[in-house]
């Protein structure tokens, strides 16, 4: 009885391994994608990450505050629209470093990188200060902006 649930399983797990090998298939390399995305030979690309953290200015006024926070969502959608940011998106936790939240901008170039977090209005206003690095990472990653539209029902 044990050899026929080892045999069993055995093929079981064959079968699932099997499974796993096939569903990993590499897609069919896309040129004129890769092109289009700039990617290198490995899909990958030179981006600009800003870490946004806490500034030095802390408004009392709340409806000041949600207009300079209305300015800084407003920037960033224009940015999107603009294919300029990819990701962008606060923390969910407070950490030692004040990290409030990040930019990842479509660029290698930290100085046109800075010009575009520059034009942030709570930036401007001092509530956030900002620290830009070199970043590496898929050249797809601006794919996902074009459906994240059609998945979310309102915008924050």
């Amino acid at each position: 009885m044990k050899a026929k649930i080892f045999i069993t399983l055995t093929v079981l797990m064959a079968t699932l391994s099997f499974a796993q090998e096939k569903k990993k298939e590499k897609p069919k390399f896309n040129q004129k994608l890769a092109t289009s995305l700039g990617a290198d030979r490995y899909g990958m690309k030179a981006y600009t990450l800003v870490m946004l953290s806490t500034g030095n200015t802390k408004i009392e006024d709340k409806a000041k505050m949600a207009e300079v926070m209305n300015g800084h969502m407003s920037n960033i959608g224009k940015l999107a629209d603009e294919g300029k940011i990819v990701v962008a998106g606060p923390f969910l936790e407070k950490n030692k470093e004040n990290y409030r939240g990040m930019f990842i901008f479509n660029t290698k170039s930290k100085e046109e990188a800075e010009q575009w977090v520059k034009s942030d209005p709570a930036v401007q206003a001092g509530v956030f200060s900002y620290e830009i690095f070199p970043w590496y990472g898929s050249a797809a990653l601006p794919l996902y902006l074009k459906h994240h539209g059609e998945i979310s029902k309102e915008n924050p």
